[in-house]
């Protein structure tokens, strides 16, 4: 399938029954792995140092209770019924809530959007009636757009929670894999296990992290079944305590047996708290993976297996330490000390495939949003491998996959208990939650047009909850919850870094551009020699002519006889549509053969690779050109007043009746074609010259075109058959002189050493080595 339509996408969310319970089964393993193995550590890490289980029960009795209606509230009544319906054109996450902001209020920190970026499709699907109804949410809305100060910080409010997953990234996998594999410690000799028990965690992380490259779909066929069979093994066994140890543990789901936990528990259970949170981590992934699947799948999976599965793993260990509360090893309180004794083998081998499969979930999320971050500009260009030709959005991002391998032994072996760990887990888990609560109610104001009191409601109800939860992990700080923020400060400042640097440049280019009047002056040949090929200049410029240019002109003996400058940039939608993909005009007149073309990707967009991007770029000029000569009389009296006239081109696939392009070899003269097309050749070469590609256009009969767009066709079909040179500015940005000594730090050191040390912006188009052309600039920002 073609990844960049999102066919994938269209056909997983077809509603009929057959296709929404596959893909609920589906989801187990992608969505539910993390969150399905919680109940590894939840116990362990809760009375682990803050409360004992004493012979009364009202401690078990009142974190089984706690765990009954966080697990009740957060992920089935926040989640499943209305976070994820702040969907962005199917998609979920952080970012997707962003970019619904972005679009419904004028937030948007990408510095080179353009009015038309706004005619998208996806871009108004869900924006009928953008001015919200409400005077409160007007309000709102004017506020936001008037104060930079305001939109900086949504801005680093989405970038936080961002960072924690990113963190979280690192901490999953290792708390997941330690946990399952602690379970040997019941199987051998203390003194053999302590040996044993981080060896085989690190070697079971760093198999994980080197398996990446192949892909989830290589092996994805084996993760729902490990997660559904994980989910029936704990669901069977904590039914089989309840049975046979304490039928009445279910009377501790009421909200009665919290208030006993506090009464005896006092400022212990409140700090116990940040381990009854790991009941929820992966409660996210149900929103952020939503692209992948549709609502109703993972609200039938959570809601049908997931949650009734998790809800009686927990009972299950209450109802058996209620009747064990002398366990003769250190190892009193966790889950497989609940797991009958001739399951123990079979229940670990299980656990640490379940572990495998929830860490393998929470990566790839990683993977995802830094993608998406890299596209919105905050965050350095990384090399992006496409994993799965079939299946969206499976990428793998060799960087930062070793990155956080590295990370991930460091705390693991560092930590070597899942108590810290649980510590630091907890609180990037819940540290994302807020920041989702906090981004729904502007989504509830801005974008559904409700009222400002729902709103509050939201973030006064979740919101008590998580700060709750938050408050309590923060007391854990230099017990392992130092971890998250550390990370996140250092992701952090990566990101503001990038973002400040990329703003800068751009502002120097708008500032430094050069003027139509100064390329009208130097006449159709620009003053130099014309040759043939096509030569594309890349810019961020949306609109004006690079400063850059001026410096090829003065310093380049010859110049291609088309020239195109071409922007490729992101916009605040998921995807764009392909016949949306082009933007394409002329810059000056006609027979310069100057072009501007901007390529619109969203941020979970797949960039082709160079040569069926160079086809469909030379096609959406050609098809701009047959468009723009329908009406023979036009002649643009004025052409600096034209110059930011563009018009919507689409790719070969989308524009079937439009203009198609093919390569013949040079001795191949069938030139058979549908009736209804008329074809354009280029003469053929000395019987002298070595074979080549001929390049040809198949032009629709109807409408006619008039003879100067027909010149311009051969002209440009010529062109593509000669090649095409990739013209790169390669910049060097430096600080002003005068600046404060914190923006040298950050422009001169800070954004230099990243643009050093990260790709080039044009990496996604492969551009070929031969074919480049590097000219150095300084920019003064």
């Amino acid at each position: 399938m073609d990844l960049e339509t999102g066919v994938y996408q269209n056909y997983v969310k077809k509603e009929s029954w057959r296709t929404v319970l596959t893909l609920a089964y589906q989801s187990l393993g992608v969505v539910y792995g993390d969150l399905s193995i919680s109940p590894l550590y939840v116990y362990k890490n809760t009375f682990e140092e803050d409360i004992r289980h004493s012979e009364t029960n009202e401690e078990i009795f009142g974190v089984l209770s706690f765990v009954f209606w966080t697990l009740t509230l957060v992920p089935l009544l926040k989640y499943v019924f209305i976070v994820l319906r702040a969907d962005d054109n199917g998609e979920g996450g952080t970012f997707a809530l962003y970019s619904l902001l972005c679009r419904h209020a004028r937030v948007n920190s990408l510095p080179n959007c353009q009015l038309a970026d706004e005619e998208l499709i996806e871009y108004k699907k869900d924006s009928i009636g953008l001015t919200p109804k409400s005077g409160f949410g007007s309000s709102l809305k004017s506020t936001l757009e008037k104060h930079r100060v305001l939109q900086r910080f949504l801005l680093v409010l989405a970038l936080i929670g961002t960072c924690m997953v990113i963190g979280d990234g690192i901490l999953t996998p290792a708390i997941s894999v330690f946990s399952a594999v602690s379970g040997l410690e019941l199987s051998m000799s203390k003194e053999h296990h302590k040996y044993v028990e981080v060896p085989v965690a690190c070697i079971i992380l760093i198999g994980l992290f080197a398996l990446q490259h192949y892909g989830t779909h290589r092996v994805g066929y084996l993760f729902a079944p490990v997660v559904l069979l994980w989910l029936l093994c704990i669901s069977a066994i904590g039914l089989y305590n309840i049975i046979h140890w304490n039928p009445h543990v279910y009377q501790a789901l009421s909200p009665y047996y919290m208030y006993t936990f506090f009464r005896k528990t006092q400022r212990g259970g409140w700090m116990s708290l940040g381990g009854i949170l790991l009941c929820i981590t992966g409660s996210e992934a149900m929103f952020a993976d939503l692209g992948h699947f549709s609502q109703l799948s993972i609200k039938i999976a959570f809601t049908s297996l997931v949650y009734p599965s998790l809800i009686l793993a927990y009972m299950g260990q209450a109802a058996y330490l209620s009747r064990h509360h002398n366990i003769e090893s250190d190892y009193q309180v966790g889950f497989y000390v609940s797991v009958p004794e001739k399951l123990r083998w079979p229940v670990l081998v299980i656990a640490i495939l379940a572990a495998v499969v929830g860490s393998q979930a929470i990566i790839t999320g990683t993977f995802s949003i830094i993608k998406q971050c890299s596209s919105l500009g905050c965050f350095p260009k990384v090399k992006i491998v496409h994993t799965s030709s079939k299946i969206h959005g499976q990428i793998y991002i060799p960087e930062i996959n070793w990155l956080l391998m590295v990370l991930c032994l460091a705390v693991t072996i560092g930590f070597r208990d899942t108590r810290r760990m649980g510590n630091a887990s907890g609180l990037a888990v819940i540290t994302v939650m807020l920041v989702t609560t906090c981004l729904m109610s502007l989504v509830i104001v801005l974008c559904w047009q409700k009222s400002v009191f729902l709103a509050i409601a939201f973030v006064f109800f979740f919101g008590t909850i998580e700060a709750l939860y938050f408050t309590a992990s923060l007391t854990k700080f230099l017990e392992g919850a130092w971890v998250p923020i550390a990370l996140a400060f250092v992701f952090l400042i990566i990101m503001c870094v990038w973002h400040y640097g990329t703003l800068k440049k751009y502002e120097f280019d708008v500032q430094n551009k050069v003027s139509i009047n100064w390329l009208l002056s130097l006449g159709p040949s620009l003053g130099i020699v014309r040759v043939r090929g096509i030569g594309l200049i890349h810019t961020d410029l949306v609109s004006g002519i690079p400063a850059i240019f001026s410096h090829f002109v003065t310093n380049l003996p010859a110049f291609h006889q088309v020239l195109v400058f071409l922007c490729i940039k992101s916009v605040p939608v998921p995807h764009v549509k392909p016949e949306e993909r082009f933007l394409v005009g002329h810059i000056g007149p006609r027979e310069y053969r100057l072009y501007r073309c901007i390529v619109r990707y969203g941020y979970r967009d797949v960039h082709k690779d160079d040569m069926e991007f160079e086809k469909d770029l030379v096609c959406s000029i050609a098809e701009f050109i047959r468009s723009g000569s329908t009406s023979p009389g036009h002649v643009n009296e004025d052409p600096s007043k034209d110059e930011d006239k563009m018009t919507v081109v689409g790719t070969c696939s989308s524009h079937t009746e439009g203009i198609q392009m093919s390569d013949d070899d040079a001795y191949n003269t069938d030139t058979a074609g549908p009736s209804e097309l008329k074809e354009i050749r280029s003469p053929p070469p000395p019987p002298v010259m070595k074979p080549r590609k001929r390049v040809r256009f198949i032009v629709p009969k109807s409408p006619e075109i008039n003879s100067s767009a027909r010149e311009e066709l051969q002209e440009l079909m010529e062109a593509r058959e000669a090649g095409i040179a990739y013209i790169l500015g390669h910049s060097y940005v430096k600080a002003k002189q005068g600046s404060s000594l914190i923006k040298k730090l950050v422009v001169n050191y800070g954004y230099e050493f990243l643009r050093r040390n990260s790709r080039p912006s044009t990496y996604a188009l492969s551009v070929p080595h031969a074919s480049t052309l590097e000219v150095g600039m300084i920019y003064h920002v």
